[in-house]
């Protein structure tokens, strides 16, 4: 998608946004979740735009690609072929595009990372009731930022936020984590492995020195926001419930501090997509055009 910018009215300061002391609760415990950054329309219309980008995956068929956008299609053993994620969705979908620069996002990550930002992920995530390949094994998102040398700064220049489209408990696969993790930095064990899967749970974490008795809940309800740094460690398991469990992720870093990435905000005022730019996908300029993929690609 090109050729859109949304310049809202200036967003309301952090301090003016419900739950105004996640400030405290981030920097102590590694994340926070804001209640009710978003009302019952923003919802409709993100499900609405989650409803598209998955049928837009399963009438492709399986996981494909073209430039950053790609599509995560699996085989589930349990509830068939669905989709689990999208990556990029919002070169393609308006209301996509809005709500990764929307001023209430900024609001929350300008007091910890400034009003010049990239956007180093944007992604659809579908947990379908009863799917058994949709568990995240605990990592710390640090893992993903490669090539190094292109991150600078992790642990004050970078932000994942996650917008939660339904209610997320632990039956239906909310993010489990460990708070306080990132006080201890990057933790070489974790970074090895696959991500998603099973077979790396608490057990894990002890091997890592962590307590796997001080393990969270990121519950949330429909327009929460959730905010962690590269560093907590953090998992998800399968969908238990009788519902969906949709979020949309936007991560965002300090410009000064990042050679890749789409702009996100330029002194505060939201930048739309154009062209695409190197993020992660590294044959961007020498594969960019459509194809399928041979496997499914791993999270980023």
């Amino acid at each position: 998608m090109t050729g859109i910018r949304m310049v809202p009215a200036s967003p309301p300061s952090a301090a003016a946004q419900p739950g105004g002391g996640y400030l405290v609760r981030y920097r102590r415990d590694g994340y926070a979740v804001v209640r009710g950054v978003f009302g019952p329309n923003d919802i409709a219309q993100l499900k609405r735009a989650f409803e598209r980008a998955r049928a837009a995956a399963l009438k492709l068929g399986r996981s494909w690609r073209h430039g950053n956008l790609c599509y995560r299609v699996v085989d589930d053993p349990a509830a068939g072929r669905i989709a689990t994620m999208v990556q990029w969705p919002a070169y393609h979908d308006e209301t996509l595009a809005r709500y990764r620069t929307d001023p209430r996002v900024l609001a929350l990550v300008e007091p910890l990372i400034g009003r010049d930002l990239k956007q180093i992920i944007n992604q659809c995530h579908w947990k379908p009731p009863d799917a058994v390949a949709v568990d995240y094994n605990f990592h710390q998102d640090v893992r993903f930022r490669r090539p190094r040398a292109a991150f600078r700064n992790l642990e004050t220049s970078y932000i994942q936020t996650a917008i939660a489209v339904d209610a997320h408990r632990r039956r239906n696969g909310a993010v489990r984590l460990v708070p306080g993790s990132h006080l201890k930095g990057e933790i070489a064990l974790l970074g090895e492995g696959a991500v998603m899967g099973k077979g790396r749970g608490e057990g894990q974490l002890a091997l890592a020195g962590l307590d796997p008795a001080s393990i969270a809940d990121m519950d949330m309800d429909p327009g929460d926001v959730a905010l962690w740094g590269p560093f907590l460690v953090h998992g998800s398991g399968s969908n238990r419930g009788e519902d969906d469990r949709r979020v949309y992720l936007n991560s965002y870093v300090r410009a000064a501090d990042c050679d890749r990435g789409e702009w996100a905000f330029r002194a505060g005022q939201p930048v739309a997509l154009g062209a695409p730019q190197l993020v992660h996908y590294e044959e961007l300029y020498t594969r960019p055009g459509p194809h399928y993929l041979e496997s499914a690609p791993p999270p980023d």
